[in-house]
């Protein structure tokens, strides 16, 4: 078992960027105040620097948005760090109406400590007591974000705190274990067990997954879907693969759907969220209002996202997106003997 064991844990391991793409510099004249200079100086981000449980000092990044009324934390992908995200995130909360808080693992960027599934879940962990504690986040005002590898963690919390507002997985993994291999069953050595968690979950949960995702096949998609006890209509992007949907207009625009949706059930705790559907089994407008209230939202930034589209259309090609960096490494370690070859093993970082 211990050979099974090490090569999983080579094969779906963690790859932050080396060197990270960021400094934190603390600015004596603002009274310490902690910030990044690879990127633009805001008065409404605050950079901070979190203790975890497992001794670690993990960075995270706060954007305020000033009519928001959630905050979206946000857990990525197994190959970027905040410098990289940056932008995104920007984006994200202005597109999204959201306060928003992103983190980087243990090793990652500049926060210490070696990566692993364990350091991950007290990482998450810092960043939710930190809000609740510096910002006074309810948790019925908190929507989880987990992009791939970072479904992980998001998960986890996620079966362990009730009444969140909703938890949005982007590109999800049943686990580890079965990135690499067709298993049909948990094993002790698995990692990111989420197809045992997500039945836990009992907030909406939103699944957005590529159908040519080259990485994380689109069936861990559906089958976590499936498996959610509240599950909010799921986004199928036709094409997709794992590191472009943010480029796909409708991701901004169902994710946006979703968080109104999900707004107006925590304000008039009408029960449940899925859009209605036509004979043809076609999504329509609720009869709450949802999809009108959506399209009253105006567009307050129309740039990085559209940017790279268009970018992207020029190029005849897609811009892979940093939000979604993410990789297997198949070439880590031996494959153990004894398992069957799994069929998506490629390079994305």
């Amino acid at each position: 078992m211990g050979g099974v064991t090490s090569s999983i844990a080579a094969k779906f391991a963690f790859f932050p960027p080396n060197p990270p793409s960021y400094h934190v510099i603390s600015d004596e004249s603002s009274g310490g105040r902690l910030f990044i200079p690879e990127v633009p100086r805001r008065d409404d981000v605050d950079v901070l620097k979190l203790q975890t449980r497992r001794g670690n000092e993990i960075v995270a990044v706060h954007v305020k948005h000033p009519k928001a009324s959630a905050t979206l934390l946000y857990s990525h992908g197994n190959a970027a760090d905040l410098g990289q995200m940056f932008e995104l995130f920007i984006e994200l909360s202005l597109r999204l109406r959201v306060n928003l808080i992103g983190y980087d693992y243990s090793g990652y960027g500049q926060s210490t400590g070696k990566p692993s599934e364990y350091n991950t879940y007290a990482d998450i962990d810092a960043v939710y007591k930190c809000l609740k504690e510096q910002y006074g986040v309810k948790d019925e005002q908190l929507i989880l974000y987990g992009q791939s590898v970072g479904s992980g963690p998001t998960v986890d919390l996620a079966s362990r705190v009730t009444n969140l507002r909703g938890v949005v997985l982007h590109s999800p993994i049943l686990s580890g274990l079965r990135v690499l291999y067709p298993v049909k069953k948990s094993y002790w050595f698995d990692i990111f067990k989420n197809i045992d968690k997500i039945g836990m979950v009992d907030c909406p949960v939103l699944v957005i997954h590529g159908t040519a995702d080259e990485v994380v096949d689109w069936s861990h998609g559906k089958q976590l879907a499936d498996l959610c006890k509240d599950k909010y209509e799921p986004l199928w992007l036709s094409g997709g693969g794992h590191c472009n949907l943010e480029l796909y207009p409708e991701y901004i625009k169902h994710l946006k759907k979703f968080v109104i949706a999900i707004g107006k059930s925590k304000a008039s705790s009408n029960g449940s969220l899925k859009p209605s559907e036509d004979a043809n089994g076609r999504s329509k407008p609720s009869e709450s209002g949802t999809s009108e209230e959506f399209e009253s939202v105006p567009e307050v930034s129309r740039n990085s996202l559209d940017s790279r589209l268009e970018k992207s259309k020029k190029e005849n090609k897609p811009e892979k997106s940093r939000m979604s960096t993410d990789r297997v490494d198949s070439a880590a370690s031996a494959t153990h003997s004894g398992a069957p070859q799994h069929k998506h093993q490629h390079h994305t970082g």
